[in-house]
C-alpha cells in the first residue's frame, strides 16, 4: 500500500515536471516547475487525496523519515509478537486438535521473522539509541494478562484449544488495531509495509480461528 502510493505519486510528479519543462522556455523552466500543474497525492486510509504543487509533491514523495509513531509501533509490535510466540510454544504438548497445532506453527513461523525485521529496522534507523516513550506493556491492545497465560499453561486438550483460540483471536485483533494506527500516524514506508502485512496475514488467521471455534 505505502510503496504503491509512493510509486504512483512519484510517477505523477515526473509527468507533471516534464509537462512544466515542455511548456517553458529555457530561462523560465524553474518558474514553470514551481507553478506548473498540480499533483494529486493519494491520501492515507480514510483520508481524501490532496492536490500538491510540483515542488510539494517532490518533497512528499521522497520523505519517509521515521517519526515517533513508527518507532513506537516497531517497539510495541516486537513485544506483541513475542507474546504470541510464547503462546504458540505451549501448543505442541497441550493441544488436542491437529488443526490448532498447524495454525500455531503457521503463526510462529510468520511472527518470528517479523520480530527480526522490526529489530533490524530499529537498529538501522537509530532506534537503539533513541529514548523510548513510556508505555504500559500489559495495556497494549490484545495482550493476554499474566492470569490468562497461567490458565493457558494449566489447561490441556479441548479446554486448551478453546482458550488458545479465544486468546489468540483477541491478540490478533489487537495487532490489527496497532497496525492500523501505524498506517494512520507513521511516515516510514517500511513500517507501513510491515503494518500492511500484519493486517493481511492476521485477518486471514482470525477467520481461520473463528472457524475452528465454531
Amino acid at each position: 500500500m505505502a510503496r504503491g502510493r509512493a510509486a504512483a505519486l512519484g510517477a505523477v510528479v515526473v509527468a507533471a515536471l516534464a509537462l512544466g519543462g515542455c511548456d517553458a522556455d529555457g530561462g523560465d523552466e524553474a518558474a514553470s516547475k514551481a507553478s506548473g500543474p498540480g499533483v494529486v497525492a493519494p491520501g492515507r486510509p480514510g483520508e481524501p487525496a490532496r492536490t500538491l504543487s510540483p515542488a510539494e509533491a517532490v518533497k512528499a514523495a521522497g520523505d519517509d523519515t521515521p517519526n515517533s509513531a513508527d518507532f513506537r509501533y516497531a517497539r510495541m509490535m516486537i513485544e506483541h509478537h513475542e507474546q504470541a510466540v510464547v503462546m504458540t510454544s505451549l501448543v505442541p504438548e497441550r493441544a488436542s486438535s491437529t488443526s490448532v497445532k498447524r495454525l500455531a506453527e503457521r503463526i510462529a513461523a510468520g511472527q518470528r521473522p517479523e520480530i527480526g525485521a522490526m529489530k533490524g529496522w530499529l537498529t538501522n534507523n537509530g532506534g537503539d539509541g533513541r529514548a523510548e516513550e513510556p508505555h504500559d506493556h500489559s495495556a497494549m491492545a490484545g495482550m493476554a494478562t499474566e492470569a490468562q497465560l497461567k490458565e493457558l499453561r494449566a489447561s490441556r486438550g479441548e479446554e486448551f484449544d478453546t482458550l488458545f483460540l479465544t486468546l489468540m483471536i483477541t491478540h490478533h485483533q489487537g495487532a490489527i488495531t496497532m497496525a492500523t494506527e501505524a498506517l494512520s500516524n507513521g511516515n516510514n514506508v517500511l513500517i507501513e509495509e510491515m503494518a500492511d502485512d500484519v493486517i493481511a496475514q492476521q485477518t486471514v488467521e482470525i477467520d481461520r480461528m473463528r472457524t475452528l471455534l465454531a
